[in-house]
């Protein structure tokens, strides 16, 4: 059901059993999947593209304009997949470029004033809480939870299965499977109780995570050095080659 109060642009490609409220408002380059709904006052602006089923809540406001200097009007892309719960007062902008898209995946919640900036990359089955805000060109991979107010500096890169806990200001990669806590933001341990009952690790390799980073985060060595100890000492599974991995590819870790 589309409102006769909303304003849909001619020009937009509106799915089957979309619901749009008064006062919505969607412009033409546009596309909305199937079983969506947009409720009052929200904004879906030129270059966003939904997949089915999302919920967009009271006054959010999808595919803004990028606030970086380096853009110049392109028409670049926001494209959100299924299933993600937007809600109220969320904003969330395009990429700089025509070549780049700021991309949502699927079954996201987006907690009350979520602040996305351009050409951030999100993966899925993630929570992002109340006011947090995340610079452009960030990455957050799957199943990864931020609390209320935390702030991502630009080109963070935060790694599956974290607990960002709130108010925390994270300005170097944070690698998989750890919570971290404070300002200026540490190492907490690891996320054991969402990794057991979510992911189902077993206690074998809970112990190796928590052994893993034992050696990243307590002991005395470089984070090559305590690379290669990893490797040498701790049994291998997904989860460890995933930490070697994240940390051996980032520019640098939150310490």
């Amino acid at each position: 059901m589309i409102s006769p109060l909303a304003y849909v642009d001619s020009a937009a490609k509106i799915g089957k059993n979309v619901t749009i409220q008064p006062f919505a408002f969607i412009e033409g380059n546009v596309e909305i999947g199937d079983d969506c709904i947009i409720m009052s006052g929200a904004k879906v602006l030129n270059g966003t593209r939904l997949g089915k089923g999302n919920k967009v809540h009271h006054n959010a406001i999808l595919g803004a304009e990028p606030q970086d200097f380096h853009y110049t009007g392109e028409e670049s892309l926001l494209v959100i997949g299924e299933h993600n719960d937007i809600r109220e007062n969320v904003v969330i902008s395009r990429a700089t470029h025509a070549e780049s898209a700021t991309r949502i995946g699927n079954e996201n919640y987006l907690m009350d004033g979520v602040h996305l900036c351009h050409d951030v990359q999100i993966g899925n089955h993630c929570v992002l809480g109340i006011k947090t805000t995340v610079a452009g060109e960030c990455r957050i991979d799957d199943c990864t939870i931020l609390s209320s107010n935390v702030i991502l500096h630009q080109c963070c890169h935060i790694g599956s299965w974290v607990l960002i806990q709130a108010g925390c200001r994270i300005a170097k990669d944070v690698p998989p499977y750890v919570i971290m806590n404070g300002n200026p933001a540490e190492y907490h341990g690891i996320n054991a109780a969402v990794l057991q009952h979510k992911h189902q690790a077993t206690e074998r390799v809970l112990r190796h995570i928590v052994n893993a980073y034992r050696l990243v985060y307590q002991g005395n060595f470089s984070v090559q050095d305590a690379l290669q100890k990893i490797e040498d000492q701790v049994p291998m599974s997904d989860e460890i080659h995933n930490i070697i991995n994240f940390i051996r590819n980032s520019k640098g870790i939150v310490k």
